[in-house]
């Protein structure tokens, strides 16, 4: 167990670094990280799709990666908003590393881009452990998914910057309680903002950009009581070794 244990640590140790050399970098050239953390089906790419259609609206030069196991659908759907666009396919993988986005990005950004949003893999348990190099990270959560989402997977809403709830549209039908949600996330992470939202009415659409471009400029992001909490990030239950030069790059696309 000690070895397990040792390589589990080693493996966040490096991913931290890597992280925080790619933050560095990304902001010395004026780019902001945001990365989207959700389970499968929570309607995180229909709302990203919306908020990419509200930059471009807005001049704000954005991009877009976005990471799945296989196929490249959301890459597709993304790509709509007439930004720029990259799908990487994970080959299996459950989370992206630093050191994989930072090689995916290389060669492949463009420069003036302001925001970068980084559409992690569905899953809410290992992605919850690797600092992808982000300034704002956020977790979203549809209505049908249940309350007690936020005590279930704890490391991921505890170390939110940001909480969205999706899918709002159809919260009364699957009687949602956004009480009891609210406080469940109190509970792991107090104080976090919690948005509510609705890609297919345009409920809260834009939100996530304003969050996002007030964070690119400086304006200071939510510390969850986790972060600083030893090993608050080193929760993944099964490390990856080499994992950083996994995953195939998909053509770019915009």
């Amino acid at each position: 167990m000690c070895r397990v244990a040792d390589l589990r640590q080693a493996v966040l140790a490096k991913n931290d670094a890597s992280a925080n050399t790619l933050r560095d970098h990304l902001a010395a050239r004026g780019t902001t990280v945001v990365n989207l953390l959700s389970s499968p089906g929570s309607g995180k790419t229909a709302l990203l799709e919306q908020e990419l259609l509200r930059a471009r609206e807005r001049s704000v030069p954005v991009a877009a990666l976005t990471a799945d196991l296989a196929t490249e659908n959301d890459a597709a759907r993304l790509a709509r908003a007439g930004v720029p666009v990259r799908q990487v396919l994970t080959d299996g993988l459950c989370h992206l590393e630093a050191g994989m986005l930072a090689g995916h990005l290389d060669g492949w950004l463009p420069g003036d881009t302001r925001l970068l949003f980084v559409e992690n893999v569905g899953n809410l348990v290992c992605p919850a452990s690797y600092d992808l190099g982000e300034t704002l990270r956020v977790v979203l959560a549809s209505v049908t998914e249940g309350e007690d989402k936020p005590l279930k997977y704890p490391t991921a809403f505890g170390l939110a910057h940001l909480v969205v709830v999706t899918k709002t549209d159809i919260a009364e039908a699957v009687e949602f309680d956004e009480i009891a949600f609210r406080a469940n996330v109190e509970q792991v992470n107090p104080g976090v903002e919690v948005v509510l939202t609705s890609a297919r009415r345009g409920k809260g659409v834009g939100a996530l950009l304003d969050r996002a471009l007030a964070a690119a400029a400086g304006t200071p992001v939510h510390t969850p009581v986790m972060a600083g909490q030893p090993d608050a990030h080193h929760g993944h239950p099964h490390p990856h070794p080499g994992a950083a030069d996994a995953g195939a790059l998909a053509p770019q696309r915009s």
